[in-house]
């Protein structure tokens, strides 16, 4: 077919090419994040799926992927839900408790004195607060409360449906990326108008990021979160520790760290009596918790996935800003991406070596030098030589 279309018919097949690609693009914007996420997924849990095709036929092996995917999603995060609720249960409980054993009237007293001292110091502002004025308050509050939890229910039937929806799409991209993955790289490289090896290099970048985001961030932030908690709970402060986790973990997750909770909560414990507790708390954070990073990072974090701190700081609040939640995966993804291309712009048009090729030399090199000293440690030196 190649000998039938002229030059200028290939240059416009190109141009409806990149045009039609474009306009998929814009058409399945609307589930881009969907797309991603099951791309991630089949990625990550590809090494299971080849195991299984090697024993099961092809079918079999993808259902048990997907099952094996879910169980290892679905039961850590029900299990951190369970806790977290049965957490503030508790929490809950202990305010109902404080609330019984509280007169209303007295403790209402006292809100409204300080209320009104505090507004009596604001100038140009002669207002006094009484039950009267606190009641309609309260009615017009549970009216806009009452109207708004309306809202919110009409919206999360539509809500259930587009989960519903988003959950069947995710499940077909998924199994599809799954089965028909070697399909999908080699229609890509054939794409790619820079060659099957640039191709290779940025899907090899994009792998590594993948991986050491999920495997290595999420993991890190983990052991983080896990660390500040039971440092909380060391320190005095009993009250929420699977929730402190959970929130701790969640700030793990992004280059800022859970220290802009924990260490201003030591602090503030200090202040307040408990010195041993606060302070334990500060310094376990600096000590411990930072270093987990620094232990953890070179193990789980592939070299190839490793960012300067401050473009990675950049790509994940980017990402969250744009893309929510999994933005966090996405933002370094699309960073990495960006960073590929201008090595590989400054090695074609100024024959800049890019940082892999640099990297391999000097293992290389490394290896001939260790060589040759084991070689030289091997031989006899001449003055040891036996003489005829």
């Amino acid at each position: 077919m190649n000998q039938e279309f002229t030059l200028n018919q290939r240059r416009a097949l190109a141009v409806f090419t990149v045009l039609a690609l474009a306009f998929g693009a814009y058409f399945l914007r609307t589930y881009f994040v969907l797309i991603v996420v099951a791309a991630v997924g089949a990625y990550l849990f590809t090494p299971l799926f080849r195991w299984l095709s090697s024993r099961l036929p092809t079918g079999p092996a993808a259902a048990g992927t997907l099952l094996a995917a879910l169980v290892a999603v679905i039961v850590p995060v029900s299990l951190l839900v369970f806790l977290a609720v049965v957490q503030i249960s508790r929490a809950v409980g202990e305010v109902a408790d404080w609330v019984q054993a509280t007169d209303p009237n007295a403790l209402g007293d006292k809100v409204l004195k300080f209320i009104n001292s505090a507004l009596a110091k604001v100038p140009f502002l002669h207002v006094e607060l009484t039950m009267e004025t606190l009641r309609s308050a309260m009615v017009n509050v549970a009216q806009k409360g009452g109207e708004l939890l309306l809202h919110v229910l009409e919206g999360a039937v539509g809500g259930v449906v587009g989960a519903v929806t988003s959950a069947v799409i995710f499940l077909y991209v998924f199994l599809a990326l799954l089965t028909h993955r070697e399909e999908v790289l080699t229609l890509i490289r054939r794409l790619n108008p820079l060659g099957a090896e640039v191709t290779d290099l940025y899907l090899a970048k994009m792998g590594s990021m993948v991986r050491g985001t999920v495997g290595g961030q999420f993991v890190i932030a983990a052991f983080q979160g896990v660390a500040g908690a039971t440092s909380l709970y060391i320190g005095g402060f009993h009250q929420g520790f699977f929730i402190f986790a959970i929130v701790l973990t969640a700030l793990s997750i992004i280059p800022l760290g859970a220290g802009i909770v924990t260490m201003p909560f030591g602090i503030g414990m200090a202040l307040f009596g408990n010195v041993f507790g606060g302070l334990f708390v500060f310094f376990f954070h600096l000590i411990v918790v930072t270093n987990i990073d620094n232990f953890l990072r070179p193990i789980l974090v592939p070299r190839d996935a490793r960012l300067n701190p401050a473009l990675m700081l950049l790509s994940v609040f980017a990402g969250i800003g744009m893309f929510g939640f999994w933005g966090i995966v996405i933002g370094p993804v699309l960073m990495i991406i960006i960073v590929t291309t201008i090595d590989v712009y400054l090695a074609v048009y100024h024959g800049v070596e890019m940082q892999e090729q640099n990297r391999e030399r000097k293992q290389r090199r490394g290896n001939r030098l260790r060589r040759s000293a084991s070689r030289a440690k091997a031989e006899p030196s001449p003055a040891n030589a036996p003489t005829g």
